[in-house]
């Protein structure tokens, strides 16, 4: 139990919060995914195939085909994303504009993607009502892409909403060292790089690999702890035995690199690689309060919703 004896959580009856799951984003997500399928699809085929204006806009990817004569080859390498799974389309194939091929997402992989969406986020919630101790509290679907959770014992519930709404998405990337983080803010990052911006007051930038060496599915277990230096809180995380592998490397190959670790868009700690990390057990540490502590290892070991959820109602 990490807050149920927290006075936030003091009985109060009646009390509920409805949740809405953010479609735009949860297609967008996908679309992203697509573009990237796509993109490898492309660049498989042999002989290789030209293309340009690769882009997701709305609710589809298109492609424009520098060669006509290239066109079915193409159509042919992306029909795997057009084949149905679990009896539905997913996507559809659009080459009607010479040239043009759209990828669409169909009226019943929006929904299907919304649905499982919904469940994987419905268990999450669940999760994390458990582990925080909140007693009689449950989460269940409502509407077509709305969550309830009931949670009759709680005060506090626009805390609880914010904590049971947090996306918590994590990831472990390296900073690019080729050149400075304001350097990139007045000029341009260097590509494979983006700016990441930490949530402090005023926000520092780091300039962020994009590959992702370790990411949130790849934590099996964190807990609130303190330091064995000065008693300050951190989050000791255990990874599973692909991040522990990864991690291993990264931190053989970079020593003397910092190493961001990032959760929700924003950079939480970025310390420097002293030595190779080899057991998976990793230590983050950032200033944090044992609340804030317990609260991200609620996050990480709970793991990452699917999509962005908005608080559209709290009441008693």
């Amino acid at each position: 139990m990490i807050l149920g004896a927290s006075n936030a959580f003091a009985s109060v009856s009646g009390t509920h919060i409805l949740l809405r799951l953010d479609g735009d984003e949860l297609i967008s997500r996908r679309l992203e995914a697509v573009r990237d399928q796509i993109r490898m699809l492309l660049r498989d085929v042999q002989p290789r195939i030209d293309y340009s204006g690769l882009a997701a806009s709305g609710r589809a990817v298109q492609v424009r085909i520098d060669d006509v004569y290239q066109v079915e080859a193409a159509k042919s390498a992306l029909k795997t994303l057009t084949d149905p799974v679990a009896g539905i389309q997913e996507m559809a194939l659009d080459g009607s504009e010479p040239g043009l091929l759209k990828v669409t997402m169909t009226d019943a992989g929006v929904k299907s993607r919304t649905s499982v969406a919904l469940k994987q986020s419905i268990e999450i919630i669940n999760n994390r009502l458990h582990d925080l101790g909140v007693a009689n509290a449950v989460a269940e679907q409502a509407d077509e892409d709305g969550i309830l959770v009931q949670a009759p014992g709680v005060a506090d519930l626009q805390k609880l909403g914010n904590i049971l709404a947090r996306p918590g998405r994590l990831s472990f990337q390296l900073v690019d060292t080729s050149m400075t983080a304001d350097e990139a803010v007045n000029g341009r990052p260097p590509a494979g790089a983006t700016l990441i911006y930490s949530a402090d007051n005023p926000p520092v930038p780091y300039l962020i690999e994009n590959r992702v060496i370790v990411a949130g599915k790849n934590v099996m277990d964190a807990q609130a702890a303190t330091n064995s230096g000065g008693g300050e809180p951190v989050v000791a995380i255990r990874l599973d035995s692909r991040g522990t592998e990864r991690f291993k490397w990264a931190t053989t190959q970079n020593i003397g690199k910092p190493f961001a670790v990032i959760l929700d868009d924003h950079v939480i700690s970025a310390p420097i690689i002293r030595e190779p990390i080899e057991h998976g057990t990793v230590q983050i540490s950032g200033n944090f309060t044992a609340e804030s502590a317990n609260e991200l290892a609620l996050l990480f070991r709970t793991g990452a919703l699917p999509a962005r959820l908005t608080i559209v109602e709290e009441a008693r």
